[in-house]
């Protein structure tokens, strides 16, 4: 058996919808479902079993436990950067987290996570896998930072496969349930569709606008890294996963409204209370998982944007 946390979630449900196409039936969904709508997201999914999150954890430390675990894909996580709850912030994205690790390295599963960009904070110091770049700057980019921090302990003293991957910017099908949260080209091709214009943001830190620039990347490369390191667990470590070039998000509206065939770019003020804590820039240095032998290219914004648009304007809308 496989298991997935998270699994109705955005990157969760795209790793079950991939695992099927592999044949993988077998699969544990594990997740918390208080958004009934992301039922959508795992509708058309083959899953041996769902257990809810709570109910998941507290059975985590029975001896008896689930056995013949192939491999644990963990992508559940607090993924709300506004949220300021410490407490709250740290017993899902650490504690858990530690307690599912622990777990898997004592039964020998293969281990992968989700970690964060945001652990470079706005990105001053560069976007290597090193300490001397990591600066979060809210609770949900430091739950992420101290849970790599105290992999790269376990790391030294453990031979099992352990994997933890920085998501850059990703877009794709099965995130509408995200809301607010949801990738710019899902905005921009609702915004495109309804009023027949994408709204970006001005120019700040001295960039003309719309040319801030971020490491867009698409979901079936993200699952792409994840069953490449579930087919090579000797590969341990934490990787940047992004396509390893920053593009415009004029590049992503403009591919929008190229799509539709229609619309305009509408320029909108800043908003003041991202003055400061904004990324204008990410761009992943994927050197990591080259050296450890990932050779796939990654689709550019205009491929995957293309590619996520004929989808999500499909009859399915995914």
């Amino acid at each position: 058996m496989i298991i997935v946390t998270g699994g109705a979630g955005f990157i969760g449900s795209n790793l079950i919808r991939a695992l099927n196409e592999r044949g993988e039936k077998n699969i544990l969904l594990v997740d918390h479902l208080l958004n009934g709508r992301k039922m959508h997201n795992i509708a058309d999914l083959e899953i041996a079993d769902y257990m809810d999150k709570t109910q998941f954890i507290e059975k985590i430390d029975s001896p008896i436990f689930l056995n013949d675990i192939q491999a644990v894909f963990h992508q559940g996580a607090c993924s709300a950067t506004t949220e300021w709850d410490g407490q709250y912030v740290m017993m899902n994205n650490y504690d858990y987290s530690k307690r599912l690790l622990h777990w898997c390295i004592e039964k020998n599963i293969a281990f992968m996570y989700a970690s964060s960009a945001s652990v470079y904070g706005l990105g001053k110091h560069g976007f290597r896998v090193d300490r001397s770049c990591e600066h979060p700057i809210n609770m949900y980019a430091y739950s992420k930072f101290q849970f790599d921090q105290y992999v790269r302990h376990i790391l030294a003293e453990t031979v099992s496969p352990i994997a933890g991957f920085r998501y850059f910017n990703v877009y794709g099908p099965r995130e509408q349930h995200k809301g607010t949260m949801s990738s710019t080209a899902y905005h921009f091709n609702r915004q495109v569709f309804e009023q027949k214009k994408a709204k970006l943001f001005e120019g700040c830190d001295g960039l003309a606008n719309g040319e801030q620039k971020r490491d867009f990347v698409y979901v079936d490369d993200v699952v792409n890294v994840n069953l490449w390191f579930f087919d090579h667990p000797e590969q341990r470590g934490i990787y940047n996963v992004g396509t390893g070039k920053a593009e415009t998000f004029n590049t992503v509206a403009q591919t929008v409204i190229d799509w539709h065939k229609e619309g305009c770019i509408e320029y909108i003020p800043f908003p003041e209370h991202l003055k400061g804590v904004y990324q204008s820039y990410t761009q992943a240095d994927i050197s990591g998982l080259r050296q450890a032998g990932y050779t796939n290219e990654f689709l550019s914004v205009k491929q995957g944007v293309t590619r996520y648009l004929e989808r999500l304007n499909s009859s399915a809308g995914k």
